[in-house]
C-alpha cells in the first residue's frame, strides 16, 4: 500500500525543515511527502528544493498564490495529487516520531479513518529542536523535553512507546475520535467521496467537518491517539477572527443537521 503523507505549511521554513527532516527519517519506507503550500515565498520553495536533492524520499510540492488563508483548497490540490491509495495528513509544524507513518499502516482499515493527537511544546522547546535531535529520537523522551523546558506531567504519557501501554490508553481515552488536521489518516477513495474539505472555510473546525462527513459515509472512526506521536512546535495564529469561525460554525451545523457526504465547494467544484 503506497501512502501519501500531505501536510501544510505557510511561510514557516524553520518549522517546515524540521516537519520534513522527520519525515526524511521515518521506519517505513513506502510513502511519498505531499507538501500543501498555501502561497509561501521563496525560502520556502528554495528549503523544499535543497530537501529533495538530501532525501530518498518522493516530494511534491503543490503550491499556488497567496490569496490569504486558504488551507481548504490547497488541501484539495494535494488529496488530487497525492499518488497514493491511503492518505496520511498532518500539519506543517508537527514533527513525526520515525515510527508515525508505520503506525498509521498498521492501523489502516478499509472502511475506517483514524484519529490521532499531538504533544503541544511551548516556544522555547520548539526552537531548541535541532535536525539531529529529530534523527537521533531525543526530542520525543521526557528527559530531553524536561531539559528543554517542558514541565513534567501525565501529558507525557502521549509519547510512550510501549505497544502494550499506548493500546490500553487508546482504548481508556475519552477523547472524541474526530478528524485531527494534526495527526490523521483515510483512504484517498473515501476523502473523494465527501468531495474533499470544504473551501469555504477558513481557521477554525475545518477538520472536524471534513471528519463529520466521512462519519455521514459510513467510514468509522478508529483512535490512534497513543501511537501515532508528533510533537506540535509553537507558533502564532494571526490569521484567527470571529467572522470565520461564525461562517464556520454555520457550515459544521449545516452538514450535523444535513448529514451531508459531499461538500458543495469542493473537489469537484474547484475543477469543473
Amino acid at each position: 500500500m503506497k501512502i501519501s503523507v500531505i501536510f501544510t505549511t505557510y511561510n514557516s521554513p524553520a518549522w517546515l525543515e524540521k516537519v520534513l527532516w522527520g519525515f526524511h527519517h521515518q521506519t517505513d519506507e513506502n510513502f511519498e511527502i505531499v507538501i500543501a503550500d498555501d502561497g509561501s515565498g521563496e525560502e520556502t520553495r528554495a528549503l523544499v528544493e535543497s530537501f529533495k536533492s538530501q532525501t530518498h524520499r518522493p516530494v511534491q510540492h503543490i503550491w499556488h498564490e497567496d490569496e490569504g488563508f486558504q488551507k481548504c483548497k490547497i488541501l484539495n490540490k494535494a488529496i488530487v495529487a497525492a499518488a497514493g491509495e491511503y492518505i496520511v495528513m498532518t500539519d506543517g509544524d508537527c514533527i513525526p516520531r520515525r515510527d508515525f507513518v508505520a503506525a498509521h499502516r498498521a492501523a489502516a482499515r478499509p472502511g475506517c479513518f483514524l484519529s490521532g493527537g499531538y504533544f503541544k511544546l511551548p516556544m522555547p522547546t520548539s526552537r531548541a529542536i535541532t535536525l539531529d535531535d529529530i534523527a537521533s529520537g531525543a526530542c520525543f523522551k521526557k528527559s530531553w523535553l524536561v531539559e528543554n523546558g517542558v514541565k513534567p506531567s501525565l501529558k507525557f504519557l502521549k509519547l510512550t512507546q510501549s505497544p502494550v501501554v499506548s493500546s490500553f490508553l487508546n482504548a481508556l481515552t475519552t477523547t472524541k475520535r474526530s478528524w485531527n488536521g494534526h495527526n490523521a489518516s483515510c483512504w484517498k477513495a473515501d476523502a473523494l467521496t465527501v468531495n474533499g474539505f470544504d473551501e469555504r472555510m477558513k481557521y477554525g473546525g475545518l477538520d472536524c467537518e471534513f471528519g463529520g462527513r466521512l462519519l455521514n459515509a459510513g467510514i468509522k472512526a478508529n483512535q490512534i491517539r497513543y501511537k501515532a506521536i508528533c510533537v506540535h512546535l509553537d507558533h502564532a495564529r494571526g490569521y484567527v477572527n470571529d467572522e470565520d469561525w461564525k461562517r464556520n460554525r454555520i457550515i459544521r451545523k449545516t452538514s450535523i443537521r444535513e448529514r451531508l457526504v459531499e461538500t458543495p465547494a469542493g473537489i469537484k467544484q474547484a475543477s469543473s
